[in-house]
């Protein structure tokens, strides 16, 4: 550790060393067994007789903090002890009234559950983990000598604009492409460029929590849109919005697409306005049954939509890879911005998924685990229909790796650690809530997922002795 002497400090030099070795062994900066520079080394290091610093550790010696080895120097005791205990510095900050309010999402990670049904858990054994280590390793065979670009590698963009437009219908140049960290990463850049301070943002209800916090963290007045079938109800637009973030392609958390008829509306409705729209394709990647409607990107002819995607369902949660397409007149803000807050992405991760996406690994990586979550949705919406006890009701979803259930208001499931699962109340923040569940199956693998749905069961009061094999 860095040690410091002032020498218009009343006390002696000595008494300054002992002072800051012993605050931090109390502090745990310092642990047992960690050895002690040499004396010689501190006392050349900070311009004093080697005397000076002896005499503070023979006094922590003789309290019990170190102790002397033959030729090991001086090492923290396994055991300090102190009287008073270790000294902290007094919490006088408190965060500003916004920051306060952000509520986090879901609990913290603490003891793995057996069966976990939570959004957004992947399974790890698919992760390509053969094609990612090659990857990367061509990227680390020629590290960056210098900051990247702000708005991502040249190479990815072009190879996100490519793969976008072949995968998702998506009309996009390299140039409109951003690379961030994540979705949520994207809303709140587009959000800081575009949203003027106490703005009016319309989000769907229920909705996607963190999305919600992250605007009202920037003092923007959210307000709750309702949806039906066809998806966000226009006509409850808020006339004063400045912002519209929608999920089109799998509404979170209640899973049914937005129409076209319904997409038509609110691009309509945008250039009656002004209003610009984030579309957040989250999880398009995973189609179960019919085929995917045309983005509103592609259906904006008039430059009022931002697409964001991300990586998070595709691959993983923990690359923190994500992109928007924008307007080309929103980059230079854009590129402004991230560079002051972050600079830009990863270089090498950027290298990494560009080397992934060209080589068609990523492709091949998506084909095997459409099937693979295909089956496990089949196993979760059958063995859901056995389990699932009177009043009740699965809401059907043409995409995306979770299934949300209806459930009576007046039901509390019991506790049991070892499943884990998403509350669909936690969805709603202004608005009567409806109670249910969000059951994502991506995370529980194949030939676990029937016992898992029998624990579900089992929390809802209704088990089920076998469900292998339902249809």
């Amino acid at each position: 550790m860095e040690l410091f002497l002032d020498r218009t400090d009343e006390r002696s030099l000595t008494a300054q060393l002992y002072d800051q070795l012993h605050e931090a062994i109390l502090a745990g900066r310092i642990r047992p067994g960690d050895r002690l520079r040499a004396t010689r080394r501190v006392a050349d290091e900070l311009g004093v007789a080697r005397s000076t610093v002896a005499e503070a550790y023979y006094r922590l010696g003789a309290e019990g903090y170190i102790t002397g080895r033959a030729g090991g120097g001086s090492v923290v005791s396994p055991v300090p002890v102190s009287p008073d205990g270790p000294r902290r510095t007094r919490a006088r900050l408190t965060p500003v009234p916004t920051a306060a309010a952000v509520r986090p999402y879901g609990e913290r990670q603490g003891v793995p559950a057996a069966y976990d049904f939570r959004p957004g858990t992947l399974d790890p054994a698919l992760f390509p983990t053969a094609d990612w280590r090659r990857s990367m390793l061509r990227a680390l065979d020629h590290p960056a000598g210098s900051y990247g670009d702000p708005a991502g590698s040249p190479a990815l963009r072009e190879a996100l604009a490519h793969w976008v437009a072949r995968s998702r219908g998506v009309r996009a140049t390299a140039d409109e492409v951003f690379v961030t960290s994540g979705a949520g990463h994207a809303v709140d850049l587009i959000a800081r460029v575009l949203v003027p301070p106490a703005s009016v943002v319309a989000v769907e209800e229920p909705g996607y929590p963190p999305v919600v916090e992250l605007l009202r963290s920037h003092g923007l007045e959210v307000v709750g849109v309702p949806v039906d079938a066809d998806g966000i109800v226009v006509e409850a637009l808020p006339a004063r919005a400045r912002l519209v973030y929608v999920t089109p392609s799998h509404q979170y958390p209640l899973g049914m697409p937005m129409s076209r008829r319904r997409r038509l509306e609110l691009l309509d409705w945008a250039a009656r306005t002004g209003c610009p729209i984030v579309e957040d394709d989250y999880d398009s990647e995973f189609r179960h049954t019919a085929r995917p409607l045309e983005p509103l990107q592609r259906l904006d002819a008039d430059g009022w939509v931002i697409y964001v995607g991300t990586f998070s369902k595709s691959l993983s949660p923990a690359l923190r890879l994500g992109f928007l397409v924008a307007p080309l007149t929103l980059v230079p803000a854009l590129r402004a911005l991230r560079q002051v807050i972050d600079w830009s992405p990863p270089q090498a991760t950027q290298a990494a998924l560009t080397t992934l996406i060209e080589a068609g690994h990523l492709d091949r990586h998506l084909r095997r685990c459409r099937g693979v979550y295909a089956e496990r949705r089949r196993l979760l919406w059958d063995g859901l229909r056995a389990v699932l006890p009177a009043g009740h009701r699965r809401l059907p979803s043409v995409a995306g790796l979770h299934v949300a259930v209806l459930a009576p208001d007046d039901v509390e499931p019991a506790a049991r650690p070892e499943v884990r699962y998403s509350r669909l109340s936690r969805s709603y923040f202004s608005r009567p809530a409806k109670d249910g569940y969000l059951l994502g199956f991506a995370g529980i693998p194949t030939a676990v997922l029937p016992d898992a749905i029998r624990a579900f069961g089992a929390v809802l009061g209704h088990p089920v002795p076998e469900l292998r094999g339902a249809r």
